[in-house]
């Protein structure tokens, strides 16, 4: 692919209640992951853990909300890392909770605004992520980045989302956990989630090539989210928010070689690994082998292969 990749670390674990997320982007770097990319003929700058500024005060209605404060200035962080990896190479952010996803987007919107070009997202995920922080009954902030980047109320506490992405051009791909009040949500803004049982029923193929094509012919970016909980956790038992059927090995991979054939990832999200919930590694293992599928490596190169 020899794309120029950035490396960053969001050692990020406000956002949930099982610590541990924050020993993801060491991680991420133990397992190889730079190596791996330059292996493949990818220069790679790794510019280390992002250090947010102390957090301000910031309050909710809802009393659930957690780490407020320490969330938004995570968000603040990578916003402005993200903005300014966007316009140097391919990021690629190390997580760190799915709460990072606030920040990363918020800079990866704000490029595309400037660059005058369309941003898309690809939610790889169990949980579609549609709650706010005044919907919200755990508290958990990881699960509101969707809903913030669509431009939702509720947010108040928190910097506008810049250039909001339209519910069009979000895919929540491998959906299979949805609260009541997300389920509401989403019908009420008209985003309709690729789940597992449609996914079980037209395979991994069609609606992934349906969305690809919509950006490519939106001339747009593209950013993929990749939360560990995509992945079946017979196969990675590294999250905290583990649930029974998702991606097997065959088809997380096929799905990282239609991303890299397609030519349209423009920057990636490795969120939700906790190394204290796995097995020797294994899932940060996984996540490396995914990454280096999206970054171009096969098994067999195929002629004339465009998705």
């Amino acid at each position: 692919m020899n794309q120029h990749c950035i490396l960053i670390g969001a050692p990020v674990d406000s956002g949930q209640s099982n610590p541990g997320c924050l020993m993801g982007p060491a991680s991420y770097r133990v397992a190889g992951l730079a190596a791996t990319l330059e292996e493949l003929g990818c220069s790679v700058d790794d510019r280390g853990d992002v250090a947010p500024r102390p957090a301000e005060a910031a309050g909710c209605l809802n009393p659930a909300v957690h780490h407020l404060p320490e969330t938004i200035a995570w968000s603040n962080a990578l916003a402005a890392a993200a903005r300014d990896a966007m316009g140097a190479g391919f990021p690629v952010f190390l997580g760190g909770d799915h709460s990072l996803s606030l920040g990363t987007v918020a800079g990866v919107a704000a490029h595309a605004a400037d660059q005058g070009r369309p941003l898309f997202v690809l939610w790889l995920d169990a949980h579609s992520d549609f709650h706010t922080p005044v919907t919200t009954k755990s508290g958990n902030l990881h699960g509101t980045p969707v809903a913030y980047i669509a431009g939702c109320s509720g947010f108040d506490a928190f910097p506008p989302f810049p250039a909001p992405v339209p519910v069009e051009r979000i895919c929540l791909f491998g959906i299979r956990s949805v609260d009541p009040d997300e389920r509401s949500a989403l019908h009420d803004h008209g985003l309709t989630p690729v789940d597992m049982r449609e996914l079980d029923e037209r395979g991994f193929v069609a609606p992934l090539k349906g969305f690809l094509d919509q950006v490519r012919a939106a001339g747009g970016l593209l950013h993929v989210s990749l939360d560990v909980d995509f992945l079946d956790p017979a196969i990675a038992p590294a999250v905290g928010t583990t649930v029974p059927g998702g991606a097997t090995f065959r088809e997380a991979h096929l799905v990282m070689e239609m991303l890299h054939e397609s030519g349209l990832v423009s920057s990636l999200d490795l969120v939700e690994l906790n190394p204290f919930l796995d097995e020797r590694g294994r899932t940060a293992r996984l996540m490396v082998d995914l990454t280096a599928s999206l970054m171009g490596r096969t098994v067999f190169d195929r002629v004339n292969r465009v998705v």
